[in-house]
C-alpha cells in the first residue's frame, strides 16, 4: 500500500511511543506458576520481542486524507507503523487499520518478520474499546496485515473520539519460531491479556486431540478379537525387546507436535504453544522429581505421568498393558468455568482474586499441555507397537498358509 508521512494541524502526532511490559496488573506483581516463564532455550526471550505503541490522532474530525500513518516504532528488533484509512480501504463506512513493516523496500531478499498482533481503538469508556488479534507472517508481498473493516465509523463517535483525539494502540509479538520442539511465544503480561480471550479455545484444541487419541485407544482395548490378541503377542516378547519398543527419541516426536499443533494462521496457536512448552517443562520436571518444587502447584500437575524423559528419549513408565488403560482414563482436568471475556481486565472483585485467577487459568493450561504431550508420545509409541504386532499377526498367518500347502 501506498502511505503518507506528512502530518498537519497536529493530526497523526504519536505522542506515547513504545513501551514494554512489566509483571504487573494494576500496580501488583505477579508471579507466574513453575514453567510459565523459565525459558532456556537460548536466543531473544519472549519479553524483549514484545513492545506496545499508542497513537493519538488529534483533529480527527478534520482529517480529509484517505490514509494516515503513525509514526515508526520498534518492537523485536524490527520497525513497524500503523496506518490507517479514515473513510476505509476498498469499503465504505468503515474504519480501516493495518499494522506495517517500515522500510521494507529497504530489506534484503528473503526477509520475513512473524508477529501476533492487537490493535485497540480505545474507548472513553475501557471496556467499550474495540480489539483484534491475529497472527501473521509478514514477508516482500505481504508487508501490511490488518482489517478493512476494522470498525463501522457511525460507531468511530459512540466515545471512541473524545475531544476530537482518537486513540489507537497496537502490541506486537514478534515469534520466535523453532521447528523442532515446542517454543515459547509470548510475553507475559501479553500472554495473561490473551488468556482471558481465548481460554476456552486452548481448551477445545486439546481436549479434542486428547479425546480423539483416547477414542481410537478405547476402541483398540473394546476389540474383543484384536485385544487379546494383541496381549498374546505384547507377553511373548522378551523384556528387551518390550523396553525397546517403549521408548522413542524425543526430537523425532516434538517435531510432529510443533507440525500437528502449530498453525500459522490461527491466531490461538501461540498460546497452544506456550501451554504446550509449560506442559513439556512439567513433564522434565515431574521426570526429575521437581514436581513439588513450588506453593503454585496443586493437585493437577501431582497426576502420575504415563511417559518421562531420559536424556534425549520419550519412555513409557510401565508396561504398555497397564498404560493403555490409565491413558483412557485418566481424567481431563476440568473445563475453566469462564467463557470468553474481553481483552479488559472486567475483574472488580479485588487484585488478590484477579492474581489468583491468572495463576489458576496458567496451571490449567500447563496441564492442559501436559497431558496432550503425554497422550501424543503415548499414541506414537502405541503406533509403532501396533506396527510390530500387526506384522507379526501377518507373518503368523503366512506360516500357517504355507504349513498348509505343505501337508
Amino acid at each position: 500500500m501506498v502511505s503518507s508521512a506528512s502530518e498537519e494541524a497536529g493530526i497523526g502526532k504519536s505522542l506515547e511511543g513504545v513501551s514494554k511490559g512489566q509483571q504487573m496488573e494494576n500496580g501488583t506483581p505477579l508471579t507466574s506458576p513453575p514453567y510459565w516463564d523459565s525459558d532456556d532455550d537460548g536466543g531473544p526471550k519472549p519479553v524483549e520481542l514484545y513492545g506496545k505503541y499508542t497513537w493519538k490522532i488529534d483533529k480527527f474530525s478534520q482529517i480529509n486524507k484517505r490514509e494516515l500513518r503513525s509514526n515508526t516504532f520498534e518492537v523485536g528488533g524490527y520497525k513497524w507503523y500503523i496506518l490507517i484509512y479514515p473513510q476505509g480501504c476498498d469499503v465504505s463506512s468503515h474504519l480501516s487499520l493495518f499494522l506495517c513493516v517500515a522500510n521494507h523496500d529497504m530489506l534484503l531478499p528473503g526477509w520475513s518478520h512473524f508477529a501476533q498482533f492487537t490493535i485497540a481503538v480505545v474507548n472513553k469508556d475501557p471496556k467499550k474499546s474495540m480489539y483484534s488479534d491475529t497472527l501473521h507472517r509478514f514477508w516482500k508481498k505481504e508487508h501490511d496485515w490488518g482489517w478493512k473493516k476494522f470498525m463501522d465509523l457511525s460507531k468511530v463517535v459512540d466515545g471512541f473520539v473524545d475531544s476530537d483525539t482518537l486513540i489507537i494502540k497496537a502490541q506486537v509479538q514478534v515469534i520466535r519460531e523453532r521447528a523442532d520442539r515446542p517454543f515459547h511465544c509470548l510475553d507475559f503480561q501479553y500472554r495473561r491479556e490473551l488468556v482471558r480471550v481465548y481460554l476456552t479455545n486452548v481448551e477445545k484444541i486439546c481436549r479434542h486431540f486428547v479425546e480423539e487419541q483416547r477414542g481410537k485407544l478405547g476402541k483398540f482395548i473394546g476389540d474383543k478379537a484384536r485385544w487379546p490378541s494383541f496381549c498374546a503377542f505384547w507377553l511373548g516378547i522378551d523384556q528387551n525387546s518390550r523396553c525397546r519398543m517403549s521408548r522413542e527419541k524425543s526430537d523425532q516426536i516434538l517435531k510432529l507436535v510443533i507440525k500437528n499443533f502449530f498453525i500459522e494462521k490461527e491466531v490461538t496457536s501461540t498460546l497452544v504453544m506456550d501451554s504446550l512448552y509449560s506442559g513439556l517443562k512439567a513433564l522434565v520436571g515431574q521426570t526429575n522429581g521437581k514436581s513439588g518444587k513450588g506453593k503454585h502447584l496443586d493437585a493437577e500437575e501431582q497426576t502420575v505421568p504415563i511417559v518421562s524423559m531420559e536424556n534425549d528419549m520419550f519412555v513409557l513408565v510401565d508396561d504398555v498393558l497397564l498404560l493403555l488403560e490409565r491413558a483412557v482414563l485418566e481424567p481431563l482436568p476440568p473445563k475453566g468455568d469462564k467463557g470468553p471475556q474481553n481483552h479488559t481486565n472486567d475483574d472488580t472483585s479485588g487484585e488478590d482474586t484477579n492474581r489468583d485467577s491468572i495463576q489458576r487459568d496458567e496451571r490449567h493450561l500447563t496441564e492442559l499441555g501436559r497431558q496432550t504431550i503425554e497422550i501424543f508420545v503415548f499414541a506414537h509409541i502405541f503406533s509403532k507397537i501396533e506396527v510390530a504386532y500387526e506384522e507379526a499377526v501377518a507373518l503368523k498367518k503366512l506360516e500357517e498358509l504355507s504349513t498348509e500347502e505343505a501337508v
